[in-house]
């Protein structure tokens, strides 16, 4: 990719030598392109990719996710794959265990968070069915609570939201931790509660497509 390609203009875009446009922040390799090209900003129900991503957002902090994308399938090996029912079970032992893996990121806090977050998931199942019936209540429902357009400037502005600031309070009420407002609308944006491409990027219309003939959990 030519240095010219990989260059966003002002659109908040960059074309690649194919063609294609999209949202300036997955230039970075390959992978990234592919994440957003395929996951990011379309709608999640699956508990188990809603619970890794929601584990993973948490071990982001202070970091870029490109780092935690390119450890992402580390992460599943050394995590029971983000099963909740057996990453729950995890003991001290695990944590010292996942403290000595060099391929994820060796943090004790965010660790042990989300080995207490499975727990948490398992309580929120039975109150509710499922995480993705929890999650998607917070699915902003009118045009209003929306920006009009999304064009770069306004996507660099938005860091949360009130749904994902109601979000986070409720899961912090519930004991779960590393779930602050910034980390659940990032979560957000990721399982497609909210479409977040850029206009004119190419995967927003395919976002959108998603999001129109899905139908949330009850």
């Amino acid at each position: 990719m030519s240095d010219a390609s990989n260059t966003p203009d002002s659109s908040g875009l960059f074309t690649d030598e194919d063609g294609h446009a999209r949202c300036f922040w997955c230039r970075a390799s390959p992978l990234y392109r592919h994440y957003h090209d395929h996951e990011w900003g379309f709608p999640v129900v699956d508990e188990r990719r809603l619970f890794e991503k929601l584990c993973l957002e948490g071990f982001q902090a202070g970091l870029s996710w490109i780092t935690i994308l390119n450890k992402r399938e580390a992460f599943r090996a050394a995590m029971a794959n983000f099963e909740a029912e057996e990453l729950a079970r995890f003991g001290p032992a695990d944590v010292e265990r996942l403290l000595g893996n060099a391929a994820i990121v060796r943090h004790r806090g965010k660790i042990a968070s989300a080995i207490h977050n499975a727990r948490r998931v398992l309580e929120l199942r039975e109150e509710f069915g499922s995480l993705a019936a929890y999650v998607w209540r917070y699915a902003p429902q009118a045009a209003q609570q929306r920006p009009a357009r999304m064009t770069v400037t306004v996507v660099r502005a938005l860091t949360t939201s009130h749904a994902a600031t109601a979000l986070s309070k409720d899961l912090k009420k519930r004991g779960f931790s590393f779930v602050g407002p910034t980390t659940m609308y990032a979560f957000m944006q990721a399982m497609g509660l909210v479409n977040d491409h850029i206009e004119g990027c190419g995967a927003r219309a395919a976002a959108e497509a998603a999001r129109a003939a899905f139908v949330p959990p009850q």
